[in-house]
């Protein structure tokens, strides 16, 4: 006996909106690739309100670069360093004039760099810059060069990257560059990230559809004890 079509399209249609969702997911962009900006609140990192251009730290202050792949503010990685500014600008002497910022600076992983490039070992340090210098003017001074775009997004630090700038990344991508630069230093959450296998559809959405195939079977056979 034939599936009539209207009980073949009320049992197909979910497998089929479920496995089009699924492909939709995998499809997604992880984020965007760019550095963020943050400052030190006692021990801990908080998204700065302002851009580093436009920030003035006070003396005494700490601000934090990171380069992640991140949807936004809300998922951003912080930096992984959290040495106060006495640490780090402890060997720097204070002079009349001038103010110290205390700067993190982190590379990110290398699940998080562009493909082919090595992200370098995260460091500190201490810039002694002008009372009215900005965090750009204080970051200018420890870690050049630095490098902009049109729009003023700040785009490497050190020269790293070496291309690129604000790009969006898709899953599948990140995980390219991650292979592409195998043997770089890593954390272990950039190392599961990076050599986590792909994901077909998952053991639930087989789990249902098969739910879905045995209450069209059974529907069927009641149809046929009807008719007979």
């Amino acid at each position: 006996m034939r599936l009539p079509r209207t009980l073949a399209a009320a049992v197909l249609a979910p497998l089929t909106c479920a496995l089009l969702t699924q492909g939709a997911g995998t499809a997604q962009a992880a984020g965007y690739r760019y550095w963020s900006f943050w400052e030190l609140d006692g021990q801990k990192w908080a998204y700065a309100t302002q851009g580093p251009a436009t920030l003035r730290p006070q003396d005494g202050s700490t601000q934090g670069f990171r380069f992640s792949v991140s949807e936004d503010s809300a998922d951003a990685a912080t930096p992984r360093n959290t040495e106060p500014f006495a640490k780090v600008c402890d060997g720097t002497p204070e002079r009349d004039g001038r103010k110290r910022i205390a700067l993190v600076i982190d590379f990110g992983t290398a699940a998080d760099a562009p493909g082919g490039e090595k992200p370098p070992a995260g460091r500190t340090a201490c810039a002694s810059v002008a009372e009215d210098a900005s965090a750009a003017d204080a970051l200018a001074a420890v870690a050049p060069p630095l490098r902009y775009d049109s729009g003023a997004l700040l785009c490497a630090i050190e020269g790293y990257p070496r291309q690129g700038c604000g790009e969006q990344v898709a899953t599948a991508d990140r995980s390219a560059d991650a292979d592409a630069g195998a043997g770089a230093a890593e954390d272990s959450a950039g190392t599961a990230d990076a050599d986590a296998p792909a994901q077909g559809p998952s053991l639930g959405l087989w789990a249902g559809a098969g739910a879905v195939l045995v209450l069209g079977g059974a529907a069927v056979w009641q149809a046929r004890r009807r008719r007979g």
